[in-house]
């Protein structure tokens, strides 16, 4: 595919506004603009391969040109310092997420000056397009050939030791880029965060000690000329140790809470470790220049990462995933039934749950008879969920819309290979356990709040000659929570706030966790003197198995009384409606209107909206933790629609294990 005139036309332009003696600003203009050229309109990799083709050919055939082109290019080297490039180009400076984003932001609406000797600046500026790494990639052995000896440029005398062969420029950038990337990887693996809870065997024998000296046999080998195969092979050997000493961190994480910060210094530290091979294959076994290519094209890519304000938002939610998905995976084990006894059991304890949830109604009435301010009532609403919900977890009972954010972690994390078909089998199984579960759950707090409540109503209307609500209220109870309104779409709002309140609890136990506040509960000398040390173990013990429920339970009352009056005031006018609170209000308006209420269909779209309601409470706050403990466990999206697609079949051949255990089951 040759160039159009066009194309020829503007090359020859370009060739002849090549100037050596202008100044920085002016040789990077040129720079971009030759790029720009070879760029087109980013529709073809053809092209623009061509495009480069056309340029070697013109350089070529016009030695004036090929002379100042020369000139330039060693000037441009001299100016910019390409090891850091190669070295430093795609790593974030730093682990905060506000800061990191602002400067993404700036990137992309603030315009960059050419006016630097940064090479990250530029190139930023000369490969911004995402069309730059695919161009790249393209280029035959042939093409990669004509323009190594295009950009050979030999190195400073005393640059570097001598050499059998005086090495190149690029040779020499690539030698200080390791030699920085390694200095880096050794910095981290010293640090006390990292190396203090790495495993025993991966401390003691420290790879990061001789990996200096590792690439010092490197260098010095390969500018002799002998004996470099072996020292590259003990070099590659030394970063791999140190990659999995690096890599038993996360085993000591697991256990005793993840930090962000530590992951994010981990993954750098891994991403630098292959930067370090990249470059290295660059040096020593590149006779065809793939490598370089592959490097450069690696970097433009990178480069649409860093700027990418959506691949930050990716991967701090991937390190957030991390954070709580460990933490609730523990907790959700506890919510899934796997036999009759246990759903029967599950039954017992949503009982409890609904009975408590009817008190919860009484109390959140007599709440809004005091008139208070939106605010006001909104947070003494929050306060009475807040308690109830930690009273039914203090007693063991269960509230059936607590589960799913919980539990879906649980399963996540059980699809350690999903290729296998035995574990995927397994996994469908774990998902009809969970349904059975969340149904046995909504069936104990919905057939007990209701007829709970309505005893209640009967008796304050027997002491004091009026029930719990009047019929006005009553009516506007049974306006709220027909099916023909906006129910649904309160129901699963709902969804989304009992999701934030899992993914709190687990940021909380893990912030415990990590902090070993439950050790300092247990040992700190001033704790054990003030308490004594049996009632400091209890307390310690007592808040290690509680404190994810109570952030859980604190956070969403608090969520489900208050932020129905925040939005309102701001005016979308989302509010909430949660299963078993909205059928504990139906009970309310169903005795205080008596059995002509019956007659009312009115009362009959409410009632059809309780599964509905029940169905995306559960739904959503599931698909959404299950979506962040996929991330956590880097699941593909290939593995997601096998994941689908199990599920379905299932469904398909055995609809009734969803709602109950089969006869076959202890």
């Amino acid at each position: 595919m040759k160039p159009d005139d066009h194309d020829a036309a503007e090359l020859a332009v370009l060739l002849a506004d090549l100037a050596p003696e202008d100044d920085l600003v002016h040789r990077h203009l040129w720079l971009i603009a030759l790029f720009d050229w070879i760029r087109g309109d980013a529709s073809s990799t053809e092209a623009a391969i061509a495009r480069v083709e056309s340029l070697l050919d013109a350089l070529a055939e016009q030695h004036r040109a090929r002379a100042r082109w020369q000139t330039w290019w060693r000037k441009l080297t001299d100016t910019v310092d390409c090891s850091t490039l190669l070295s430093d180009y795609g790593f974030a400076s730093r682990n905060a997420f506000i800061s990191e984003l602002m400067d993404r932001l700036h990137q992309k609406l603030l315009p960059a000056s050419p006016e630097t000797a940064d090479a990250c600046e530029l190139f930023t500026l000369v490969l911004p397009a995402e069309f730059d790494g695919l161009w790249l990639t393209a280029l035959s052995p042939a093409t990669l050939e004509r323009v190594a000896q295009l950009l050979t440029v030999p190195a400073e005398p005393g640059a570097h030791a001598p050499r059998a062969a005086q090495p190149t420029r690029w040779q020499a950038t690539l030698l200080d880029a390791i030699t920085f990337c390694t200095s880096q990887v050794r910095a981290a693996g010293f640090s006390p965060d990292i190396r203090l809870r790495m495993s025993d065997p991966s401390r003691d024998v420290s790879p990061f000690h001789s990996l200096a000296s590792d690439f010092d046999a490197v260098r010095q080998t390969w500018l002799s000329g002998v004996g470099v195969d072996a020292a590259a092979q003990q070099f590659r050997q030394q970063l791999d140790a140190c990659r999995q000493a690096a890599s038993s961190v996360y085993a000591h994480l697991e256990a005793h809470g993840i930090s962000v910060d530590l992951v994010f210094r981990l993954r750098q530290l891994r991403q630098r470790v292959l930067r370090i091979r990249a470059l290295l294959d660059c040096l020593l076994d590149d006779p065809e220049h793939r490598h370089c290519a592959r490097l450069v094209s690696h970097l433009a890519s990178v480069g649409q990462e860093q700027r990418s304000v959506g691949a930050l938002v990716s991967s701090s939610s991937s390190m957030l995933a991390a954070k709580v998905a460990e933490r609730s995976s523990e907790t959700g084990e506890h919510y899934i039934t796997r036999s009759r006894a246990e759903y029967r059991a599950m039954l017992g304890t949503a009982a409890g749950g609904g009975a408590l949830t009817a008190v919860t109604t009484l109390l959140k009435f007599g709440v809004a008879a005091l008139g208070l301010s939106a605010f006001w009532g909104g947070f003494c609403a929050g306060l009475v969920y807040a308690g109830s919900f930690v009273a039914i977890q203090l007693l063991h009972f269960t509230l059936a819309t607590k589960q799913p954010a919980m539990t879906a972690p649980a399963m996540a994390a059980k699809l350690k290979d999903i290729t296998d078909p035995s574990a995927l089998e397994a996994f469908v199984d774990e998902v009809t356990h969970l349904v059975r579960s969340q149904v046995a759950a909504v069936l104990g707090n919905v057939t007990v709040v209701f007829p709970v409540v309505v005893l209640m109503s009967v008796a304050l209307q027997g002491l004091n000659g009026q029930p719990m609500i009047d019929a006005a209220k009553a009516q506007k109870v049974f306006e709220s929570l027909t099916l023909l309104g906006p129910s649904a779409l309160f129901a699963a709002f709902t969804g989304v706030l009992l999701f934030a309140s899992s993914i709190l609890a687990g940021w909380v136990e893990n912030w415990f966790v990590l902090h070993r506040l439950d050790s300092a509960l247990r040992y700190n000398p001033r704790i054990t003197r003030w308490l004594g040390a049996p009632r400091a173990h209890r307390w310690a013990t007592f808040m290690r198995t509680h404190i994810s429920g109570f952030a859980a339970n604190i956070s969403l009352g608090f969520m489900l009384g208050l932020l129905p009056a925040v939005i309102d005031f701001l005016g979308p006018g989302l509010d909430v409606r949660h299963v078993t609170l909205s059928a504990g209000q139906l009970g309310a308006a169903c005795a205080s209107l008596g059995w002509d209420v019956l007659r009312s269909p009115a009362l009959w779209w409410a009632v059809a909206s309780i599964p509905v309601i029940g169905a995306l409470n559960v739904g959503v706050s599931f698909y959404l933790a299950f979506r962040v403990a996929l991330k956590a466990h880097s699941v593909s999206g290939l593995g997601r629609t096998r994941i689908r697609q199990a599920v379905m079949q299932r469904l398909w051949r055995a609809p009734m294990s969803f709602l109950w255990p089969s006869t076959k089951e202890p």
